[in-house]
């Protein structure tokens, strides 16, 4: 029974940082697990343009829907749609995980509230997907192209990604939820204006990127906004109160670097 008392409850695990090989263990094999759930889905292509076409359908009664020109204009720019699809890839994998291995070393304090909302958003995600598929404006018939594909020579439809890879899971968007959560934190923690300048504006560049490719609506990126937002929320939970009062506190060390 004494053994059985000591062992960490739930809330302990999940509030406290560990080493950075279990820490980066834990975080790949659950993001593997979710692409192989994530995966699975078995929509129609005509159910998810379905739900496509009402997304658009509010967006243009917002008088919001302004994807294509955006598209449009990113390929007026040479070069520019190469990069924009590169930087598809490439900011979500190695930008979040570089983000995450530094958060770890430079605030060891505040990288479990972000892991755990990180947890909590691809799961609220993961259950969008499978109830709700919508297909993505590059396979929408819309009009939009596929940039990934035409540009980064990166092709998300092949036999290989789409042995993993859904192509229905379009809302939300975690590029631009995770981007948010990213940015947000670095414009919070990071000492110097540089830096927090760029923290600030990464939500930004990636939302530009998911709708510059063909990948994304911004009705999308609202939905990953508010992922975030709930995982935030959960995330914030699981901290004892004295330690979400702490969280997110500024460094004296970073207030008096901007002074």
């Amino acid at each position: 029974m004494a053994t059985f008392h000591r062992l960490p409850s739930l809330r302990s695990l999940a509030s406290t940082p560990h080493r950075g090989l279990v820490e980066v263990a834990t975080i790949f094999g659950l993001y593997g697990f979710y692409e192989v759930v994530r995966g699975q889905g078995n929509a129609s292509l005509t159910v998810a343009r379905d739900h496509t076409d009402g997304i658009v359908a509010l967006e243009r009664h917002l008088h919001l829907f302004g994807e294509r020109t955006v598209q449009r204009a990113a390929h007026w720019v040479p070069t520019l749609p190469t990069i924009l699809g590169i930087a598809y890839i490439a900011l979500h994998f190695v930008g979040t995980a570089v983000f995450l291995i530094w958060l770890h070393r430079t605030h060891p304090e505040k990288f479990p509230v972000v892991r755990n909302t990180l947890i909590a958003a691809t799961g609220v995600a993961l259950s969008i997907y499978i109830l709700y598929p919508v297909a993505p404006p590059r396979l929408a018939g819309l009009g939009f192209v596929d940039t990934v594909t035409h540009n980064a020579k990166v092709n998300l439809s092949s036999d290989l990604l789409g042995s993993l890879y859904n192509p229905f899971a379009a809302v939300p968007s975690l590029h631009f939820g995770y981007a948010l959560l990213v940015g947000v934190s670095i414009a919070l923690l990071a000492k110097g204006r540089v830096a927090r300048a760029i923290g600030w504006s990464y939500p930004a560049v990636m939302l530009l990127v998911i709708v510059a490719t063909g990948n994304h609506f911004f009705f999308d990126a609202a939905g990953g906004a508010v992922a975030i937002g709930i995982g935030f929320l959960v995330a914030s939970r699981l901290d004892s109160p004295a330690k979400r009062e702490k969280r997110w506190q500024p460094d004296r060390g970073s207030a008096v670097a901007t002074c």
